[in-house]
Parts: C-alpha cells; structure tokens; sequence
C-alpha cells in the first residue's frame, strides 16, 4: 500500500517538474551549472518513478524475492496412473486394463497353493481385456496377478 502511495506522489512530482522543466530551462538558460542539475534531478526522478512503481506491482513481503508475475501460466505436465479394474459375476472376473504405454502386460492366475494355473503376456494393446471364467474350477481359492511396467496388482477369486 505505501509502494503505491509513493509511486502516486513521485509521479505527480515528475508530471509537475516535467511541465515546468521548459520554463525553467528558459529563465536559467544562462548558467550551464543549474542547467545541468536540473537535468540531473529530473533523471533521478524518473529513475525513482520507475522503481516505485515496479515495487507497487509487488506486496512488501515480496520485496527482495524473486517472485513470478500474476500474469505468467505455470505449465505442469498431468502424470496418470490406471490400475486394473476387476468386475466379478458369479464365477467369472472380468479385467480391464488401460494400457497407455502399450508395454508388456502379464497375466497370471495361481491358486492357494502358489501353483501357477494360467500364463498369458499381452503387448501391443491400448486396452488389455481378460475375462477368467472359474465355473468348471476345483473348490480353491485363486489370485489373480496383472502386471505391466507400473506394477503389481492382484484379485482373488473363491470358488465353492
């Protein structure tokens, strides 16, 4: 707020001296000294305007720091991560994965024992669909295991 009332007071001292700087520079034409301080007083005035009002575009707090203008954009880049979706119905898990990077996708299915029961790699695929149907599974309980180069993301499934 004081930046401001400055910037106002030393403006209004410049726009005065300005207007009558002529006149003055007539009457004193004759001596080159004051001519020369004239000159010299008016640029530290217009030095001072200008710096005054740089400040008054800033808060005190900001004065000093290094601060980014209120009308600069700031750009960010948006990182997604998408994790798997699994919808069960019945006996069957559905998966749908958004595979934006088109990298390598594993799927595996093991059971309660650790065993692995099913085996399958997928690259090349924006979206990577597996439907996994346990109707004709033995009683157990099976883990679903989906991974691609963000990481590990498992479903279990219990067949009874």
């Amino acid at each position: 707020m004081h930046h401001v009332k400055i910037a106002h007071k030393l403006e209004n001292m410049v726009v005065f001296l300005s207007s009558i700087a002529p006149y003055i520079c007539i009457i004193i034409l004759k001596n080159e000294n004051v001519m020369k301080a004239v000159v010299k007083n008016l640029t530290v005035v217009a030095v001072l305007l200008v710096s005054a009002m740089g400040l008054a575009n800033g808060t005190a707090a900001d004065f000093g720091k290094k601060v980014t203008a209120k009308n600069e954009v700031e750009k960010r880049l948006i990182n997604i991560e998408l994790d798997p979706v699994f919808v069960k119905k019945g006996q069957k898990v559905m998966m749908n994965l958004l595979n934006v990077s088109q990298d390598k996708v594993t799927l595996k299915v093991y059971d309660s024992q650790d065993r692995l029961v099913y085996n399958e790699s997928i690259s090349g695929k924006l979206v990577v669909e597996k439907a996994f149907n346990f109707e004709k599974a033995f009683e157990d309980k099976y883990t679903i295991v989906v991974s691609d180069k963000n990481g590990t993301y498992t479903e279990t499934m219990e067949v009874r």
